[in-house]
C-alpha cells in the first residue's frame, strides 16, 4: 500500500519502480540478447497497454504458453498489471491435460511463444478462448492462430500505465505437477504475492540464473532479483554443461535447482574444471534429495547450498542455511531446516492431535502465504484447509531444535503387511551405496491388488552392484519390511517437466508386466 496516496501497490509494480530507478542496467540476458532494465520496463508497458486494447480486463484469466523468454517476463508482468489472474502452463504436459487446465480455470487469453505456435493453435480449436497471442511470429505447420503481442506492443506508448490489481484478486493460479492425478490449479491473491520470494538486498549484485521453467520456482527467483535490482540470465532449459558455462561466463551468484539436476551437475565431466566460485547461493528443493550428494555437493560448490521446502499450496515452510549444510553433520542434511518466519507448523495424528516433537504425522502449516483455495473446487479445498491450517499431505516430524524432516508424501506411503514403508527413508539407505547414484521407490500393485515396494536404481559409471546386494543392505538397515520385492536399474530416472522423479511413469511402466512385482 502507497503510504501517500492510499492506493495498493501490486509486487509487479514494485519490480517495475525497481526497474525505473537504473533504466541503463543490465536486467535480462538470453543468449546473445541483453535488456537493460529501462527496455523491460517499456516493454510491460507496451504489453500492458496491448493487451488493454485487444479487450483484456482485471479479473480474467490469462494463461501463458511460453518457455525462458524476456518476453514472457514481459507477459506475465503486463498481465499483472491489469488485474489478470496469470496461469503458467508447463509445456511437458499433453494436449489433453493443457486443454483440461484452459477450461477448468476459464482462460479468456491465451498468450503462447513462436515455439508452441502448433500446440496453442491446437487448443485454439479445442477450447473456446477469446483471444491468442504469440509472443513473436515463429514458424509452425499450422496457421499463426493470432497476432504477434510483441508487433502490437511496438505501437503503444511505453508511458507508465497505473495498476490496476486490488489486494484480493486472484494473482496468480498455479497448477500442481499432474504427477499422482488431474492437476489442481491453487489460486493466490494479489495481497500474498507482495511478500512471496526471498528477499536481497540491491547492494547484493545479484546475478540469478534460470535454468529451469520459470512457471516454477525459478519465475518467483526471477522476480525477487529484478525487484532487487539484479540481473536475470534464461536458460531455454536445464543441461548440465551449459549451466556450467553460464555460471562461468556470467558469473551467475544465485540459481535454482531441483535434486536431480544438481546431481546431473555435480557428475558433468566439466564441473571440475568450471570456476563456480561466483556463486553464493544454490538454492534446490522440489523434492527428496540424497544427504551423501548435498555433502558431496558442498565439498565441490562451498558453503553455499540452501534448500526451500514448501508447496503451490502453502508457500515456503522451512530452509536448511547454507551454515547448515555440514558434511560433518549428516543428520541435518536429512533435514529440510528450520520453519521460516511467520510460519507455523503443526505434526497432527490422523485422528487431529497435535503430536510432540519428534512423532510422525502430518505436516500442516498456518502462514499468510497459505492459498485462497482450489480454483472453484471448495470440497477438495474443504478437505486440505481446515480452522486455517493446510493439511500438506507431507508425513513428517519436527525435532526439539525445530528442524523438519519429511518423511512421505501420504499419496506415495506404501501400505504394506505390518506397516508402512517410507519412500525417502528406503531411498536415502539405497542412495547410501557407494555405486548407487540415484533411486526412486513406488509402491506398485500385484495381482492380488496388494502394494510392493518396486525400487529403480541409477547406478554410478561402471557400477555393477545387483539387486541382492542391494536388498541386503536394506535389510540390515531398515528390516525386512522395507525390502523392495523388486529392483529395477536404468540408466536414468523419468523427470517431469519440473524437474522431480517421474513416479506416475514409473508406476505405470513397472505395472505394465501384470503380476511381475
Amino acid at each position: 500500500m502507497d503510504d501517500i496516496t492510499g492506493h495498493f501497490r501490486s509486487h509487479v509494480e514494485e519490480i517495475l519502480d525497481a526497474l525505473g530507478k537504473e533504466p541503463g542496467r543490465e536486467a535480462l540476458v538470453h543468449g546473445e540478447r541483453r535488456l537493460s532494465a529501462g527496455d523491460v520496463r517499456d516493454l510491460v508497458h507496451r504489453m500492458a497497454r496491448a493487451l488493454h486494447t485487444r479487450g483484456v480486463r482485471r479479473g480474467e484469466t490469462v494463461t501463458l504458453l511460453s518457455g525462458n523468454l524476456p518476453e514472457t517476463i514481459a507477459a506475465r508482468y503486463a498481465a499483472g498489471l491489469l488485474g489478470c489472474a496469470v496461469n503458467h502452463l508447463y509445456a511437458g504436459l499433453s494436449a489433453d491435460v493443457h486443454a483440461d487446465i484452459l477450461r477448468d480455470i476459464e482462460t479468456r487469453t491465451l498468450i503462447a511463444d513462436p515455439a508452441q505456435r502448433d500446440r496453442a493453435a491446437e487448443l485454439a480449436r479445442r477450447v473456446p478462448v477469446d483471444r491468442v497471442l504469440l509472443l513473436g511470429a515463429g514458424r509452425g505447420t499450422d496457421p499463426a492462430p493470432g497476432p504477434d503481442l510483441v508487433e502490437l506492443a511496438a505501437g503503444e506508448s511505453s508511458a507508465e500505465l497505473p495498476g490496476a490489481a486490488r489486494p484480493d484478486d486472484i494473482c496468480t493460479i498455479r497448477h500442481t505437477g499432474g504427477t499422482t492425478g488431474h492437476p489442481k490449479a491453487i489460486c493466490t491473491t494479489f495481497r500474498q504475492w507482495v511478500s512471496a520470494g526471498p528477499v536481497w538486498s540491491d547492494e547484493e549484485q545479484v546475478r540469478t540464473l534460470v535454468c529451469t521453467t520459470l512457471a516454477h520456482a525459478a519465475g518467483l527467483m526471477a522476480d525477487s532479483t529484478l525487484h532487487a535490482g539484479g540481473t536475470v540470465v534464461l536458460l531455454d532449459g536445464f543441461d548440465a554443461g551449459s549451466v556450467l558455462a553460464a555460471v562461468e561466463r556470467e558469473r551467475i551468484t544465485h540459481t535454482f535447482l531441483l535434486p536431480p539436476l544438481l546431481y546431473q551437475l555435480m557428475d558433468h565431466p566439466d564441473v571440475d574444471r568450471t570456476d563456480t566460485s561466483s556463486l553464493r547461493l544454490l538454492t534446490y528443493g522440489g523434492c527428496a534429495s540424497s544427504p551423501a550428494r548435498l555433502a558431496a555437493a558442498v565439498r565441490r560448490f562451498g558453503p553455499v547450498l540452501n534448500q526451500f521446502y514448501g508447496q503451490n499450496e502453502a508457500g515456503g515452510i522451512s530452509m536448511l542455511s547454507p551454515e547448515d549444510h555440514d558434511p560433518a553433520r549428516p543428520e541435518l542434511l536429512r533435514t529440510a531446516g528450520k520453519i521460516m518466519d511467520g510460519v507455523e507448523v503443526a505434526v497432527r495424528a490422523p485422528d487431529g492431535r497435535h503430536l510432540p516433537a519428534g512423532e510422525h504425522g502430518e505436516i500442516c502449516v498456518r502462514s499468510p502465504h497459505v492459498m485462497q483455495g482450489y480454483w472453484k473446487q471448495p470440497e477438495l479445498t474443504a478437505e486440505v484447509l481446515r480452522d486455517g491450517w493446510l493439511h500438506t499431505g507431507d508425513i513428517g516430524f519436527v525435532d526439539q531444535d525445530g528442524y523438519i524432516t519429511i518423511v512421505d508424501r501420504l499419496k506415495d506411503m506404501i501400505v504394506v503387511v505390518g506397516g508402512h514403508v517410507y519412500t525417502v527413508e528406503l531411498e536415502d539407505v539405497l542412495n547410501s551405496h557407494p555405486q548407487v547414484l540415484q533411486s526412486a521407490v513406488l509402491g506398485v500393485p500385484d495381482v492380488n491388488r496388494m502394494e510392493r515396494v518396486h525400487a529403480v536404481v541409477v547406478r554410478t559409471p561402471g557400477g555393477d552392484v545387483g539387486e541382492a546386494e542391494l536388498r541386503a543392505l536394506v535389510r540390515d538397515r531398515k528390516g525386512a519390511m522395507y525390502e523392495p520385492a523388486r529392483i529395477a536399474f536404468a540408466d536414468a530416472l523419468p523427470l517431469t517437466d519440473v524437474g522431480k522423479p517421474d513416479k506416475k511413469l514409473l508406476r505405470s511402466r513397472a505395472a505394465a508386466p501384470a503380476g511381475t512385482s
